[in-house]
């Protein structure tokens, strides 16, 4: 059994919060300059040429790649043969400590804008931490610990949706569905977008698939033929949408279309769309 100290995790976390907000990751830079090299519409091709200058100025100058570093959502992947000892006195406790206590140092050290309030709906104060993160948390096999960190703005995610199909909807009344919570979001959401998708599961669980669709690498299709096609099909229904960068027309509105999956009751067809910006900030680390 391999163990791991809880303070390496809050290490490891707060790095991962700065460099997911001062470093595009390379699959998001490589489509972009993709889009730009193939976009039609001079106006949209100047844009995504800005959008990768304004990468390539973040990470030189060790600044956000976006003024909304996000709310941070943080995946943790254990291994069963890894061992997170007793703390320290002094240490964080729990691994949710642990995470919380690695997103507070990362943002304040990172200068990092905190965008996190205490009560939702009556004192919105703010935490100033950008803490707690959204933790999920699960057992694999082996004696890893895969930490995840995704900055994941009020724009984009405003702009996700979920809805419950009957289960005899058709792949096309789905399909539908999905363009047209894309073509809703238009430029309120900063396109182009990585479009998130969750089907089956139940009603949280389908949320939670269209955001770890997210995480998979862009031009990575669906190991099944069937949703991977459905991926390339939106792809090319969404883009000729004509909503191109930042919402001023062109060819590009999704940079990808990433589908996960799983199973689901008889009686159901749960279905959750995670809209994504182009900057499109998450990093992770195996310790």
């Amino acid at each position: 059994m391999r163990t791991i100290e809880f303070e390496q995790v809050r290490r490891t976390v707060e790095s991962l919060c700065i460099a997911a907000c001062y470093e595009l990751p390379d699959d998001v830079r490589t489509a972009l300059e993709a889009a730009a090299a193939k976009e039609s519409n001079p106006p949209a091709a100047k844009i995504l040429a800005q959008l990768l200058d304004n990468a390539r100025i973040a990470a030189d100058e060790r600044i956000p790649l976006c003024q909304d570093t996000g709310l941070t959502v943080v995946f943790v992947e254990q291994g069963a043969e890894l061992v997170l000892p007793p703390p320290s006195q002094d240490g964080p406790a729990t691994l949710h400590e642990a995470v919380n206590e690695g997103v507070q140092a990362g943002y304040e050290n990172g200068f990092l804008r905190k965008s996190v309030v205490a009560d939702p709906l009556h004192a919105r104060t703010n935490t100033q931490t950008n803490a707690p993160a959204i933790l999920h948390h699960i057992f694999v096999p082996g004696d890893k610990l895969r930490i995840s960190v995704m900055a994941k703005g009020g724009g984009c995610e405003n702009k996700s949706q979920f809805r419950m199909f009957r289960p005899t909807a058709e792949a096309s009344d789905v399909a539908d569905w999905i363009v047209e919570v894309v073509r809703s979001a238009g430029a309120d959401a900063c396109p182009p977008f990585v479009v998130g998708v969750g089907i089956g599961g139940n009603f949280e669980s389908s949320c939670l698939l269209s955001k770890t669709a997210l995480l998979r690498s862009l031009g990575e299709p669906h190991p099944d033929g069937f949703y991977a096609q459905m991926e390339r099909e939106l792809m090319a229904r969404i883009n000729a949408l004509g909503i191109g960068p930042l919402g001023l027309g062109g060819d590009t509105t999704a940079l990808g279309v990433q589908i996960e999956t799983a199973p689901c009751h008889i009686a159901s067809l749960p279905v959750a769309v995670n809209i994504e910006c182009h900057s499109h900030r998450h990093k992770t680390a195996i310790l």
